[in-house]
């Protein structure tokens, strides 16, 4: 948080902005609060910190402290904030662990109307009960719904929050006027005193950037590699923040923040009449979505229009609304209109080197005149806009001519667009269908763009910008009815109807805040109070995480003779490698060496994959060498001087569609069959074929891959520091590499800032590297993965191609179903084998089939290797599944639940595989969500809105799981840990799993806390550590707990064994007591607990096994409506049920579930992978992939952990719920393709569509085809290289 002395107001303004971009120089007379100021657990806890942790907002916790400090600055300038202002705060931060839910709940205990839950503004509670209620979620009175316990919290006080510091407030009042340098080794920073000082400077620095908030510029030196020897800071400039009011408009300082200039627009809407605020309505419209609140807070208007970047959001509707640029230099003032020669940069229309912008104009806008803006991108917040349109028109008085015509986009090209032959085309027409279709057409022709324009999506870009202009058209047609009834002119004409069914389209989606309500069910009320399982602990580390005092990876301070490693990765798909030339790269001061794969002691990774690259490089991003330097920022600079010289090799390979071209795999064909499918074909009353493709996904944990590798001076011991879900591996891979034995080595894992399977195999790849830098210099290594590195280099979820044919009957009984699964492996086969298994053993998801064929192979190609990722292959097949049952369903003309009851299990039965299930839970879990999310009744209501608008539909879906948990072979459902008693009565717990935000030191100490019978205070957990528990298996599969409870548990009940007859002895001791009279009597206070493991096994041979342990059941329903004309959609309510037996911790299994299913609905609508045709990762950071953020979240989202069910297999017949929420997102992706089926069948187009995965806007809208689809020009594709491939 920065504060700030407002010059004109004399208020403190307190402002969350993003760390990274603000420059130190930039601070200067500021305040800076960091999550270290706000409250700590060693003095005091500020209650934001407290309520995140307590209302379980917080999982990994690598996030937390951004959250912390959104929701703290809102607080000091709104100590009782509204739920809108709370959402707007947090629609910058993201998580992606906890699906935001808990988030939310903690920053509402402190507004000031909270609805609670308010269903559907009835005013009623969803938890009053209605009497013909048959739901047994809602008759159970041992339900609970409460996860914390809010009046236990601390109140906010805000005389207790720390002032201003005096000095700065002194220096406020008497600002310093000279001009302050700050010398850097590359780069002077200079920031003037007086705008004479600036104007001076601008003269004789022409070529120097002005630099306020560094969002534009920051990024573009810092991924784009840009260069300025010389900023200019024009921050301490007051003329550069003036605001001035005149009875024709408005003119603001160019150096006003846009979250100021947003306010003052609000301002001036609320003073003036609604004809004269038309172009600030249309800046504030987009101002609301223009990336976040912290971005909004730093970025200047000024700096935003200079930028004039071809996405600009707000530059289209200035330019539409004629605004004036007024420009200052030494030689005076001048005006020049913000026009599309000046976004296209053309020098008659721009500033001169020595001029600056010192403010802009914005006049009023008229009666008769009509602005509005328009935009659409990847998701509602934080995305750039695929396209944005400003458009005004004005009329004759009284009349529906139009006099003037104005329309710019932006995302069209490389600046914003004007149509302004368009526009002078349609002067004098009237405003009606006629000129509307000319108006599409003539726009078509004027806003061109190529097949191959940057960033794709050009047919649903072409698409938009007809689609924009009839929402406009339709906006200004009702405003014309409101203005024209009070004035009757004569002979007037009576405008074109729009029909009620068409007025839709004219409401954009709001954000609003989610409700919801999570149920769970309580524990025995004879349990006692000390004993914490099936109670809603709060996370172990929930409190650090809240102060920033948690310890990750790279928070170890710097080590002694510590040294900096950065890679160096091919930029070639598939080539041999001439030469590496690294000698320029080596006379940079501070550059120690370069490490390849010569000094390399041991092995090289394997023979298909290589640690570092030997001759020949098998996809963009390999890593081939590393440099290691005294900084990063030397290591970095060193990299780019590193010539390597290739020669490309044939063939190259990145689609599905090639690898099966070219016959390129990774591993056999796994199959799986049952019954006489031929036989069966032929006996059906119908067949249908169809094809899915699922895109990829990246894990984007928040914390990227990192190692610390500490050398040690004797036996080639060494210390390694990982963020992994697999010590055991890392250490593996590092005894190989370094030739040396695994007793000298010990990882050490406190915690992981998320890993999602991706942290599985490749930190095993990074420590090892580290590992030989540390062995060659004799010094520790520390490696850190910038985001952009982490994406390119690690892959993520195997993309999916998948065929299926499937026989039923018209009653919809499925008879015969024949799927065929291609995975994108990648360049090598990393676990690519494994999650063609899984995906083949899982597809079959909930449904008795009785003839049955899967098969499935994994593809080799040039792309980075994919890997693990939560869900393992389930979320992807089984779409292919569920999109069957879809396509049977619009065959018979009947819903598709009706054709998932009627092929679901129904009674004890065996798998594809032959293993015996008893599905009760199953079929549970789907009548209580049909029955807690009145599903019937919602599809009524849903069916009728659909009838009653054309431009919008509403879609619904219900999915049932059987999601199976473990790791197929009995040897990975092993697990250790040991356990030690001190003599003061405290208990140190250590075990094989590893901390990665799912709580599993937290149940470790419930298990403990149960079994010693005593308080959970007692006891701690310190780190997960090889040397302390040996030969773990990676944490994983959702069974983590499960295995290690069971571990610890069997430790804890050797100890208390060995205490018994001192108990026995002393019945009315003390815990404390009983351990000194053990340690007196020589009884070993520690023991070692082993858990052998589930037994599971598959033999692919005679295709039958019994691969798991058990299954996890589930359901869930989900409602969305789409915008037919953009693309766009809202989630109006989740309803979760899941099966998770006798849950160990409900808040933290909630949690699982949540932070899953929001992660799978990312994988199924905005997260997009884009490859160039070289098989260049565009998508490497935030700006391109979206992951969700806090507006993603369902209108409505409650949970239900199904009651009264018990597995008898597992520790306190509890069941692993960490990944199985993944596949429920597909709910949403259903109730999507729902909607867009139901505006097909409305256009009279054929229901079956290609399935698609993510359901991106451009995809939904280009499915909602119409005549606007129809009229735009489609480029033959054989005729250019596209800018993008797909590799599902």
């Amino acid at each position: 948080m920065v504060s700030k002395r407002d010059p004109t107001s004399q208020e403190i303004r307190h402002f969350s902005v993003t760390a990274c971009l603000v420059p130190i120089c930039s601070l200067y007379g500021a305040a800076v609060t960091t999550v270290e100021g706000v409250g700590s657990i060693k003095t005091r806890l500020h209650p934001v910190q407290e309520r995140i942790a307590k209302s379980h907002g917080t999982q990994c916790g690598f996030c937390t402290p951004g959250m912390v400090m959104s929701m703290y600055t809102l607080l000091r300038n709104h100590p009782q904030p509204s739920e809108e202002q709370l959402l707007e705060a947090l629609a910058g931060n993201l998580c992606r662990c906890t699906g935001y839910r808990p988030i939310l709940a903690s920053g509402k205990t402190f507004c000031l109307e909270s609805n609670g839950c308010q269903q559907k503004g009835t005013g009623k509670c969803c938890l009053d009960l209605e009497e013909n209620d048959s739901s047994s979620l809602c008759r159970k009175r041992d339900i609970c719904t409460e996860l914390f316990v809010k009046e236990a919290f601390q109140p906010l006080d805000p005389t207790q929050e720390l002032i201003f510091p005096p000095e700065l407030l002194r220096m406020a009042e008497d600002p310093e006027k000279r001009t302050l340098t700050f010398h850097g080794e590359r780069v002077t920073w200079i920031s003037p005193g007086t705008f004479k000082d600036l104007l001076e400077l601008k003269a004789k620095h022409p070529e120097a950037p002005l630099i306020l908030g560094n969002t534009s510029l920051g990024p573009a030196m810092r991924s784009k590699g840009h260069f300025h020897p010389i900023l200019l800071s024009p921050a301490r400039i007051s003329e550069l923040n003036v605001v001035s009011k005149t009875n024709d408009g408005l003119t603001i300082g160019a150096g006003c923040s846009l979250a100021h200039v947003k306010d003052i627009l609000a301002e001036r809407v609320s003073e003036l009449p609604e004809e004269k605020t038309q172009t600030y309505r249309a800046l504030l419209k987009h101002l609301k979505s223009l990336a976040g609140q912290q971005i909004r807070n730093m970025a200047s208007l000024g700096g935003h229009i200079i930028s004039r970047h071809s996405y600009s959001d707000l530059n289209p509707i200035l330019a539409v609304g004629n605004a004036t640029l007024n420009l200052t230099s030494e030689e005076g003032t001048r005006r020049i209109p913000l026009s599309e020669h000046f976004l296209a940069g053309l020098a008659s229309a721009d500033l001169k080197p020595e001029e600056i912008l010192e403010s802009v104009y914005i006049p009023h806008s008229q009666k008769w005149e009509f602005v509005s803006a328009f935009r659409q991108a990847q998701c509602q917040q934080n995305a750039l806009p695929d396209v944005n349109a400003g458009m005004r028109v004005l009329f004759k008085e009284g009349t529906d001519i139009i006099e003037d015509l104005s329309i710019t986009y932006g995302g069209v090209g490389a600046a914003t667009v004007s149509a302004h032959k368009s526009c002078q085309q349609l002067l004098g027409r009237q405003w009606d269908e006629l000129m509307l279709d000319e108006a599409c057409r003539r726009l078509l022709d004027e806003v061109s763009l190529p097949g191959w324009a940057p960033g794709g999506r050009v047919e649903f870009k072409r698409t938009l910008v007809v689609s924009f202009f009839f929402k406009f058209y339709l906006q200004v047609l009702q405003e014309l009815k409101k203005l024209i009834r009070p004035f009757p002119v004569p002979n007037s004409r009576h405008y074109p109807e729009i029909s009620d069914r068409f007025l839709s389209a004219l409401e954009d989606f709001q954000g609003t805040v989610p409700q919801g309500v999570q149920r769970y069910q309580s524990v025995d009320s004879h349990q006692p109070l000390q004993d914490p399982v099936g109670r809603p602990v709060m996370h172990l580390s929930g409190l650090k995480h809240a102060t920033g005092e948690a310890e990750f990876c790279d928070d170890i301070p710097m080590v002694d003779k510590e040294l900096h490693m950065a890679l160096v990765t091919s930029t070639r798909a598939y080539a041999k490698i001439i030469s590496i030339d690294l000698s320029k790269a080596l006379e940079i001061p501070g550059v120690v060496d370069v490490i390849t794969a010569k000094d390399i002691p041991g092995t090289n990774g394997t023979e298909d994959d290589k640690l570092l690259a030997v001759d020949e490089v098998l996809c963009v991003g390999q890593i081939i060498c590393a440099v290691v330097a005294e900084t990063d920022v030397q290591a970095k600079r060193a990299i780019e001087k590193i010539k390597i010289t290739y020669e490309e090799l044939e063939p190259i390979i990145f689609t599905i569609e090639d690898a099966i071209k070219h016959n390129s795999f990774l591993c056999p064909e796994k199959k799986l069959e049952q019954g006489n499918i031929e036989e069966a074909f032929e006996k059906v009353d119908q067949i249908v074929e169809g094809e899915v493709h699922v895109g990829g996904q990246e894990h984007f944990y928040m914390e990227t891959q990192r190692v610390l590798v500490i050398p040690k001076t004797e036996d080639k011991e060494l210390d390694i520091y990982v963020s992994t879900q697999d010590p055991a591996h890392v250490q593996k891979t590092v005894s190989s590499t370094l030739n040396i034995p695994i007793n000298r080595i010990t990882c050490h894992v406190k915690r992981v800032g998320g890993g999602f399977g991706g942290k599985i195999g490749r930190p095993a790849v990074f420590g090892a590297i580290a590992a030989v830098g540390a062995l060659k210099t004799g010094h520790p290594i520390r490696l850190v993965l910038d985001r952009e590195d982490d994406m390119l280099i690690t892959g993520g979820r195997h993309p999916l191609f998948g065929k299926y044919k499937v026989g039923f009957m018209n009653n919809g009984r499925i008879k015969a179903l024949d799927i065929e699964c291609f995975i994108n492996g990648g360049c090598t086969l990393d676990d690519s084998e494994l999650v063609t298994e899984f995906l083949i053993l899982k597809l079959e998801n909930a449904y008795k089939i009785r003839n049955l064929r899967f098969r499935g192979r994994a593809c080799l190609t040039n792309l980075p290797s994919n890997t693990a990722f939560r869900g393992f292959g389930f979320p992807q097949g089984t779409l292919v599944t569920e999109s069957c049952i879809t396509a049977v369903a619009a065959k018979c003309g009947l819903p598709p639940e009706k054709i998932r009851e009627k092929n679901m299990y129904r009674t004890v039965d065996k798998t594809i595989y032959k293993q015996a299930f008893n599905p009760e839970s199953l079929i549970r879990c789907w009548n209580e969500c049909l029955d807690t999310s009145s599903f019937h009744n919602r599809r009524m209501q849903v069916e009728e809105f659909n009838k009653k608008n054309y431009w919008k539909k509403r879609g619904i879906a219900v999915i049932p799981m059987k999601f199976s948990v473990g790791f197929a072979a009995t040897s990975y459902h092993q697990a250790a840990a040991l356990v030690h008693i001190y003599t003061d009565g405290s208990v140190l717990v250590t075990h094989g799993g590893n901390e990665l935000g799912q709580g599993i030191h937290t149940k470790m100490l419930q298990v403990a806390s149960r079994e010693l019978k005593i308080p959970m205070s007692y006891l701690h957990i310190c780190e997960t550590s090889t040397a302390t528990v040996p030969n773990t298996i990676a944490t994983a599969a959702s069974i983590g707990a499960d295995t290690n409870g069971r571990a610890v548990q069997n430790a804890c009940q050797i100890l208390l064994k060995r205490l018994e007859p001192i108990i026995k002895k002393n019945p009315e001791g003390t815990w404390e007591e009983w351990i000194e009279a053990a340690f007196e009597q020589r009884i070993s206070l520690s023991a070692t607990g082993y858990f052998r493991g589930y037994k599971a096994f598959m033999d692919w041979e005679k295709g039958e096994g019994d691969p798991f342990p058990y299954y996890v059941y589930g359901a869930a329903c989900s409602e969305v409506e789409i915008d037919c004309l953009t693309g766009a959609h809202k989630k109006i309510r989740t309803d979760i049920v899941m099966d998770a037996c006798c849950s160990l911790n409900p808040a933290i299994d909630i949690g699982q579930i949540e932070g899953a299913f929001i992660q799978g609905m990312g994988l199924y609508t905005t997260e997009e992978l884009k490859y160039s045709p070289e098989g260049v990762l565009y998508s490497r950071g935030p700006d391109e992939y979206k992951i969700p953020t806090i507006s993603d979240v369902p209108e409505e989202f409650n949970v239900s952990l199904l009651p009264s069910s018990q597995t008898p297999l597992t520790i306190y017949s509890s069941k692993g719920l960490g990944e199985s929420g993944m596949f429920l997102g597909s709910s949403v992706f259903f109730a999507i393709t729902d909607a867009v089926a139901a505006a097909r069948r409305e256009r009279d187009i054929a229901e079956d569509f290609t399935v698609k995965s993510p359901a991106t806007p451009e995809w939904v809208r280009m499915a909602c085809a119409d005549r606007f689809t129809e009229m735009i020009p489609r480029d033959d594709p054989k005729t250019f290289k596209p800018w993008s491939i797909t590799v599902a």
